[in-house]
């Protein structure tokens, strides 16, 4: 058997487009476990006898650890090399999942879903930085963006079908096991595309501080949102204090402050924590809404987003062009006004309502505003970026939407499921408060966006890197 061309021999051309979809698999497999456990979560509790204020740290830890981490990830990215923490990334992200599989309890699963997300926080700015180097021209590099951006979303879509047929054809630890030879092949084949990272010019200190700060912190404020305990929000608020203070007087920060006085990136980053909240919410809810309230089993339930998946992906196929019409700032105010109007939609969901008349008009909306507006703002948050910085800017943008998604998904599911009596209660009135809470929520991100940000056409939207 001939072996496989290795990157020198390879046109550029065609090791880009396959480099691509190397990327996006594994970010995939790194979406895909954000909403993987969903539905699997009773079939996990069963086995061992765990509360649902336990369970929730399978979901919640697994996008705080690796939110938290990812400006460290970005970091060590611009340091140590993109290719070199992609393969790191990867393999701790397979190890831990092959852990989560066979975890003998609740405490190993959980810590396996810790490591996981450091995992994440390797390999995502390390791939979303290679994209933004191996396509520097603003209109390939937005397509490219694109298309890393449709495989991620497919990824959480996936990750809810996933779990109703895994879990109830084979057995819930299947929703981790698939991971494991995909990341493996992963780990294979990437070294015969990518060329090797260039020798260590730089030394600076890592922020490990910073990082340790910018992980408890929002941890601590999630778990006092969850538990009701004002002491440990108090703590988070701190801790998130501390780390601007580290930051600040830090000779080698994890994140430098003078990163944010880029108007653009600043702005972008400001309006994703509020529509990844919003977005993380709906998602989750609309799941919970489609169980609990109109009666959908757990495979109907995965089935009923097939229509969000198509949206979105459309929606993402037309961003490009619609940044290249209005610019980043206009482009990405239409998903706003599209996660909007779902919103508006969902925030009158009755008590007994049904799929067609009552979710999928409100999921459409939603569908479209996530495909339009992270991409738009996914864009903007890398606007001019180098060598240099290109990794950080990767961290700060990932870690800013998985800590607002996590942080909003604490807030307004707790809102909901206060509202509703418990989880399992079949009234609405939680989610309609939760909807209407998201959209003032949009609502602040899109008039901070009028305000705040400059519009910058396509020829604009990202600076060549060196």
């Amino acid at each position: 058997m001939n072996a496989l061309p290795t990157a020198a021999a390879r046109p550029l051309a065609d090791r880009r487009g396959l480099a691509l979809a190397l990327l996006s698999l594994l970010q995939f497999l790194i979406a895909l476990d954000v909403t993987v456990v969903h539905v699997a979560l009773p079939s996990i509790g069963a086995q061992f006898d765990a509360p649902t204020s336990s369970l929730s740290w399978v979901v919640t830890g697994y996008t705080l650890v690796g939110g938290g981490l990812l400006l460290l990830g970005g970091r060590v990215t611009d340091l140590l090399g993109r290719r070199r923490m992609f393969l790191l990334g990867a393999a701790l992200f397979a190890a831990a999942s092959l852990a989560a599989g066979l975890a003998p309890d609740l405490p190993t699963l959980v810590g396996a879903r810790f490591a996981q997300g450091a995992g994440e926080a390797l390999a995502s700015p390390a791939a979303m930085s290679l994209i933004a180097l191996l396509f520097p021209e603003p209109a390939e590099r937005a397509k490219a963006l694109g298309v890393w951006g449709a495989i991620s979303a497919g990824g959480l879509v996936a990750g809810v079908l996933l779990s109703g047929v895994l879990t109830e054809l084979l057995h819930w630890r299947w929703i981790f096991g698939i991971n494991v030879p995909l990341a493996i092949a992963v780990l294979l084949i990437t070294p015969r595309l990518l060329p090797a990272d260039g020798p260590r010019t730089r030394t600076e200190r890592l922020d490990l501080p910073g990082a340790l700060l910018l992980t408890a912190g929002p941890l601590s404020l999630v778990y006092g949102v969850v538990e009701k305990a004002p002491a440990a929000v108090a703590a988070g608020a701190l801790l998130l204090a501390g780390f601007v203070l580290v930051e600040a007087r830090t000779r080698h920060p994890l994140v430098p402050l003078a990163f944010f006085t880029h108007r653009v990136r600043a702005v972008a980053n400001a309006v994703t924590v509020l529509l990844s909240a919003a977005l993380s919410t709906a998602f989750f809810l609309l799941t919970l809404y489609m169980q609990n309230v109109i009666g959908l089993g757990p495979l109907q339930a995965g089935l009923a987003f097939l229509p969000f998946c198509a949206a979105l992906f459309l929606a993402i196929a037309v961003t490009p062009r619609l940044i290249t019409a209005l610019g980043l700032k206009y482009a990405s105010l239409v998903g706003l006004v599209c996660t909007a109007a779902g919103l508006a939609w969902l925030a009158r969901l009755p008590d007994g309502g049904a799929y067609a008349a009552d979710v999928l008009p409100g999921m459409l909306g939603v569908a479209a505003g996530m495909g339009v507006g992270l991409l738009a703002l996914q864009n903007a948050a890398l606007h001019g970026v180098t060598e240099d910085d290109a990794g950080t800017a990767s961290g700060v943008q990932r870690s800013v939407d998985q800590l607002g998604g996590a942080l909003g998904l604490a807030v307004l599911v707790g809102t909901a499921v206060k509202g509703t009596g418990g989880a399992a209660a079949t009234g609405a009135d939680g989610f309609r408060t939760a909807f209407l809470y998201a959209l003032v929520g949009i609502a602040a991100a899109a008039l901070a966006l009028l305000v705040a940000a400059p519009n910058q056409r396509q020829d604009e939207a990202s600076q060549p890197v060196s």
